[in-house]
């Protein structure tokens, strides 16, 4: 797992999210709909004013050289 807060570019180890219902079954959702097809390595959940925004991805060694530069040094090196 690696957590980075897009804001200020920083790696994070611990986060608290607080979600409605309806937020959280759209995660569910789109959790089960990334297992399904890993190639879509991410999505994004959005409350209802699009004011907040959870990207959520899936990575594997093969996937990796798809993401970011910096994306990629997280998920690498934790940094």
């Amino acid at each position: 797992m690696r957590i980075l807060d897009g804001t200020s570019d920083n790696a994070l180890t611990d986060v608290y999210i607080y979600l409605t219902i309806e937020e959280a079954k759209e995660m569910l959702d789109s959790l089960a709909a990334l297992l399904e097809k890993p190639d879509n390595n991410h999505t994004h959940i959005d409350d209802n004013e699009y004011k907040h925004e959870i990207t959520i991805s899936i990575y594997t060694e093969d996937n990796i050289k798809y993401f970011n530069k910096r994306s990629q040094k997280l998920i690498l090196e934790d940094k």
